[in-house]
């Protein structure tokens, strides 16, 4: 399988990323949330766990970074609703992804920068977008739901706890976000196992948790998925790892294999969403992003 990310394009970087976005959306009935989109451009490009590890200079996931412009030049282009619930829809404006070329691609961008510069709103500028040069990174701006500008950040201040610290943080999200009874083992030699708590459906079900957590700036693999599934056998219904770091593509499937009991994974980014639901640790403000696109209507 072919993977996007070694092919030597003119322009940016991140705008190789504009027909998998649209492919994946198009796959995907023609709306998706990020992860969902995010999944199949991996899937679909032989994109591997050497890729999605790689960061730029403020740390932030490359990869991420780069599908977190090509939604937002998509967006200013008019070819994906921004939604207020995180949700990438198509538009009927949106093209065919088949159809779809990297000259096409180029074209969005001028486009999309030319805009910019008219209503003298522009984050980046040509020369630092088009150099061949550089690293090919995205200047660093809040551009999507996968790159907020806090969310960096908040994962490096979780990483800077102690480890007792991010279990004790794991514990009282996990009471914010609903689980009772939750409580950190602090066991050595517990199999990984760092806590438990109780979550209720409704008065007459609820579900014995056990979670894992880890301080982790790489990734989760698949084997530490099954280390944590043998030492929750046979002790609870459900098993949770929560880390600051992420999970290889292989660990994502394991976590969900059929005929074990499946494993929720929660990454560094799901953690700061996380808490934005319970507003724990953030303080909420609200901030408007001028749609140059509606106004260029009237011109």
């Amino acid at each position: 399988m072919h993977n996007l990310l070694h092919d030597k394009l003119d322009g940016p970087y991140f705008i190789r990323f504009f027909r998998p976005v649209l492919a994946s959306l198009e796959k995907l009935g023609g709306s998706a949330r990020p992860a969902e989109v995010r999944d199949l451009i991996i899937e679909e490009n032989a994109i591997t766990d050497a890729d999605l590890t790689e960061t730029i200079a403020n740390g932030t996931l490359k990869f991420d970074n780069q599908v977190g412009w090509a939604r937002f030049y998509l967006v200013k282009a008019g070819y994906i609703n921004s939604s207020k619930r995180g949700v990438w829809t198509l538009t009927e404006k949106a093209p065919k992804a088949e159809s779809f070329t990297h000259d096409d691609a180029l074209t969005v961008f001028q486009e999309v920068q030319r805009l910019q510069r008219d209503y003298k709103k522009a984050t980046i500028t040509q020369d630092e977008c088009t150099s061949q040069e550089s690293d090919g990174d995205a200047p660093e701006s809040p551009l999507s739901e996968t790159s907020r500008p806090y969310t960096q950040e908040v994962i490096e201040q979780l990483q800077a706890l102690s480890p007792e610290g991010f279990e004790r943080f794991c514990q009282e999200l996990l009471r914010e976000s609903g689980f009772e009874q939750v409580t950190v083992t602090g066991k050595s030699g517990d199999g990984g196992i760092d806590g438990i708590g109780i979550l209720e459906v409704n008065p007459l079900v609820s579900f014995k948790v056990l979670f894992q957590c880890k301080r982790y700036k790489g990734a989760v693999t698949p084997s530490q998925i099954r280390d944590f599934r043998g030492a929750m056998q046979g002790r609870a219904d459900k098993g949770i790892i929560l880390t600051t770091g992420g999970f290889t593509q292989d660990a994502k499937r394991e976590a969900v294999r059929d005929g074990v009991p499946p494993i929720e994974l929660v990454d560094g980014e799901k953690l700061v969403r996380m808490l934005e639901q319970v507003e724990m640790g953030l303080n909420p403000r609200t901030v408007y992003d001028i749609n140059l696109a509606f106004f260029e209507r009237f011109r």
